[in-house]
This record gives C-alpha cells, structure tokens and sequence, in this order.
C-alpha cells in the first residue's frame, strides 16, 4: 500500500521537477565539471516548447477572435486586458520602488565605477540600444509573415494573428471551415505538449545544475541580501497584491497556486515562462475563462504583464545606485519609474530580456552607468527566477481578472476545478473535459460569455 502511494506520489509532474531541481542543485555544486556541462539538456526542454509556441499562438489568437460574437467584444476584451497590465505593471514598480528604498540592499559596497570592467555585458548593451520605444512599435509589425513565424517573434505573430482573426470575424460563417481546422491544428499541438513535458524534470535537473555549477553556492551568499529582498518583495506582490485581486475576483489565489504547481516549478527550474505557455493556455480555459479571452490576454500578458519583470527593473537599478554611492531623488526615482513602464514591455522574446530592458533603463536615465550592470552577471540566473515565476503567476491572474471584467468567466466552473481538481495533472483533467463532451451535446469548443 505504501509503495502504491510513494509511486503515485513520484508520477506527478511537480514532484518529478522538483526533484530534477534538488538533483541539478546537488550535482552543480558537488561535481560542477559535469554540472557546467548539463547546460544543454535545459535548452533542449525549451527549444521543443519554443517549436509550439508560434502555431499555438497564432491558432489561439485566431480561433478565440474569430469566434467572439462580434468584433466590438474583441476591441473590449483587448481595452479591458491593457487597462489591467498598466495598473498591475505600475503597482509592481512602485512596491519595488518602495521596499528598495527601505532595506537599500546595495549600501556599503562603496564600488568605484571606475574600476568596473563592462566587457562581459557588451552583448546586453548592444541589444539595449535597440530596446527603444519607437524600435519596440517598429517591432510588431513583421517583415514578413514567413520571418515571423520562422524566428518565433511573438509580438509579430500576435500582432498578424490578430488582424487575421478580424478579417475571418468579418467574412462571417464561410470562415467557419478554416477556423475549425486551425482549432483542430490546436488541439493536436497541446497533444505535442503534453508529449513534450515528460521530458520537463530533465530540462529544469540540467539548467539548475548548469547555473549552481557555473556560478557557485558561494555567488548566493555574497549577493544574498538582494536576492532575499528581490524574492521576498516577490512573495510579497504575489500574495498581498495578486491575492486581493483573486479576492476581489471572488477566487481563492492559494487554491490557484496549487493549480498551477508544475508550470511554477518547471518556471522556476529553466527561467523561462515560455516554457509553460501552452499549458497554461489549457488550464485557464479549463478554469473556466473562455477561449477568445485567454488566447488574447495571456500571449499579449506576456509582452505586456511583466510583473515580476518590473520588481526586478526597480530593484536592480536602486541597487546598483546604492552600491555605486549614486544618490538619486525623489523626482529621478519617479522618473526611472516612468522610463521603466516603458522599457518593461516588449521583451519577452529576447534573450536575457529582463537584463536588456535594464540596460536600456540605464542608458536611457543617464544617472546610472550601465557599467554597473557589471556587478549583476554572476546572481542575473537566481533573479530570472523570481522575476519568471512571478510573470508567469501575474500573468494568470490577469487572465482571470479580464475574464470576470468581461463577464466570461465561469466562476461556478472555477471553484469547482480550484477545489476538487488542484492535484490533478494535465493529462486527468484532459480526461474529465472528454467525459463531459461524451454525455453533452457539441458545440462551438468555447464557454458562452454571459453577463452580469
């Protein structure tokens, strides 16, 4: 009975990626000759996700529009989601803000500027100086469709999916044929992901053991103190922030949390909230949030919703001031705030993108020199952590949020899964939707937005 037990126990993806990450922590610092050379296991994991992600947006897109009843809801749903991110983004760089003035993690360093080698971030300010805003409007639209789909960029993606969807939604019901086609290409790719994510413990086992080999135990400690501030201002955002929205959406964030246990752990083991997007996709509109709303808001959430994104702009900047002694007032600290709601978005699909936007924060403040970034390289791994799996949280609350707003959450539906489905894997609830299907009658595969 017990050995029963123990194996269900172990056959539940989030118990399987935890125990890749304790075992990539365990082999990284204890033979890190072999650890440095695991690097290639964790990019392969995200490299087959990273192969679905321009389908299964496009076809999310596509369907969710194109089946909205009109395009009017379209236009509401995408107002509704852009006024949610900026206050959510805005919250998030303000309680940064806040706490990195209080505890001042980088005071006492007494670092000279001088003496800081900036040859190891020339790759970061390189891509910074193309992190403008008129480079990042220029961005979505692609030069070719071909080259947007070939390279993975999804705001180009999105963007095309989204006039495409418009021209379908305008053609009317002799679109129908191809749309249920794209849904059908859909369906087959999530099939892919969960194929995929059986490989999900050995991709976080091979990029943790990488990162603890390269970089050190010993780099946690001597960096510690803004590690603990930027994770607990994390924690702190996620539960008294995201918590009173889910409150206030009438829904429990802990139950949530649970909900989404593997896409966190699988998020905090590679860094990458890409690496979870098509299932988070699934679980939202299985939550109860219908299709045309979760294929608009959660792909745009990640260009736009980078919560976790925006602590880490605001604690990163203020830390490497106090350790340069750079003094800045109240009215630069707003300042950077405002450049930062800027340089926040748009960077999802660049590598080392939280880096990037900082660098170009800096550069663009004139206050910090972006030489300071210098200090971040060997701890930016452990900060891409937090800052993912709070994107990755934020971003499904934001889903959720703009579901209720627009009266398209089944919120009957959502406690249910929330209570009695919070330990089932994706594959169980897979099972209970095609149940539900059997004994119902067919319909458009979308959950009838109703009002309130």
């Amino acid at each position: 009975m017990r050995v029963s037990r123990i194996g269900k126990t172990l056959s539940k993806l989030y118990v399987q990626v935890l125990i890749g990450i304790v075992a990539g922590v365990l082999v990284g610092h204890f033979y890190p000759d072999i650890g440095s050379q695991l690097k290639p296991l964790g990019d392969l994991f995200i490299k087959l996700i990273r192969m679905l992600l321009a389908p299964i947006i496009f076809a999310s897109v596509v369907v969710g529009i194109a089946r909205m009843n009109d395009l009017h809801e379209a236009g509401r749903v995408g107002v509704k989601a852009v006024v949610y991110f900026e206050i959510a983004s805005t919250i998030a760089l303000a309680v940064g803000l806040v706490i990195v003035n209080v505890v001042k993690p980088g005071s006492g360093m007494n670092i000279d500027p001088a003496h800081i080698d900036s040859s190891g971030i020339s790759t970061y300010t390189h891509a910074a100086q193309q992190h403008g805003m008129l480079d990042f409007l220029m961005s979505i639209v692609p030069n070719s469709i071909v080259g947007a789909f070939a390279n993975g960029d999804m705001l180009p993606i999105i963007f095309f999916s989204v006039l495409l969807a418009v021209a379908f939604a305008r053609l009317g019901p002799r679109t129908a044929p191809f749309v249920d086609m794209l849904d059908m290409l859909l369906q087959g790719m999530f099939g892919v992901v969960r194929i995929v994510m059986y490989v999900a413990p050995i991709g976080a086992f091979g990029g943790m053991a990488f990162t603890i080999a390269r970089y050190g135990i010993g780099t946690l400690a001597s960096f510690g103190q803004l590690m603990l501030c930027l994770y607990l201002t994390s924690i702190f955002f996620v539960v008294v922030v995201l918590g009173l929205v889910m409150r206030m959406c009438g829904l429990s964030l802990w139950k949530y949390l649970r909900y989404i246990k593997d896409e966190i752990l699988i998020t905090l083991g590679t860094a990458s909230t890409e690496a979870v997007l098509p299932q988070m996709l699934i679980k939202m509109e299985k939550l109860g949030c219908s299709r045309p709303v979760v294929g608009m808001v959660l792909p745009t959430g990640y260009t736009f919703n980078a919560d976790g994104t925006a602590i880490y702009l605001t604690m990163a900047s203020m830390f490497v001031a106090q350790a340069l002694n750079i003094h800045l007032t109240i009215w630069d600290q707003l300042l950077l705030l405002g450049v930062m709601l800027l340089t926040s978005k748009g960077s999802a699909g660049v590598a080392g993108a939280g880096f990037v936007a900082l660098a170009g924060t800096l550069a663009s403040m004139h206050k910090i020199p972006v030489s300071g970034l210098v200090l971040l390289l060997g701890v930016d791994r452990f900060l891409n952590e937090a800052r993912a799996v709070t994107n990755l949280i934020g971003n499904g609350v934001a889903t959720i949020v703009v579901a209720r707003w627009e009266g398209a959450l089944d919120i009957n539906r959502a406690r249910a899964m929330l209570d009695r489905n919070a330990d089932m894997s994706l594959d169980a609830l897979q099972s209970i939707d095609e149940a539900q299907a059997d004994r119902t009658p067919a319909n458009d595969g979308m959950i009838t937005p109703h009002t309130h």
